[in-house]
């Protein structure tokens, strides 16, 4: 089993939390002693203490990539995984599965809001990224100044903090952050 090497994001211990993305290639009529192995080493990583859930994606067809994402509380619970005997047998276990690890890597924080799916490059700067952040959060700031916060106040702090935070987070996942990211995409990966 070989794979191609490409950069990893370095992961420093209070990072938080990681989000390891290996890419396999699955030759034609294999796929389900594949989906059956993918199934077993996921399952057998759920397990390990640290590990917050995973998910495998299928391949969009032709020579495209299947994905199995793992996510971790910590770089620490990411590696102790990576070093365990229990994924050293899953791959010793894996000749004649006819599969190919052709990518891997590891996304901490912000950078999995700047990770274009299928895309090998590294993510942009973390200064890049605090400056695209801010240019996100502002206007939902503006706007929640605006509009949410005056509903709030007959609520307790912590209440109303909370449906901020929420509100905020939604709004910065699914609509601000893919927005940014789309306009900026030119500057934060030249």
């Amino acid at each position: 089993m070989t794979a191609v090497s490409l950069e990893h994001t370095t992961v420093p211990a209070d990072a938080g939390e990681v989000t390891l993305l290996i890419a396999r290639r699955v030759e034609p009529g294999h796929e389900a002693s594949f989906q059956q192995w993918a199934k077993g080493i996921l399952d057998t990583a759920a397990a390990f203490p640290g590990h917050l859930g995973y998910g495998l994606f299928r391949s969009s067809g032709g020579d495209a990539p299947w994905f199995l994402v793992h996510r971790f509380r910590d770089a620490e619970a990411c590696r102790i995984w990576q070093e365990s005997p229990e994924r050293a047998a899953w791959f010793a276990d894996c000749e004649g599965h006819h599969h190919t690890e052709i990518a891997r890597r590891e996304l901490t924080g912000m950078e999995t809001w700047f990770a274009k799916p299928g895309s090998t490059r590294p993510a942009p700067p973390r200064w890049k990224m605090a400056v695209s952040a801010t240019l996100a959060i502002y206007p939902i700031s503006v706007l929640g100044g605006l509009f949410l916060t005056p509903h709030l106040t007959g609520l307790p702090l912590l209440l109303a903090s909370a449906v901020t935070a929420c509100v905020f987070n939604v709004f910065m996942t699914y609509v601000s952050m893919p927005v940014v990211s789309k306009i900026l995409r030119r500057w934060l990966t030249p």
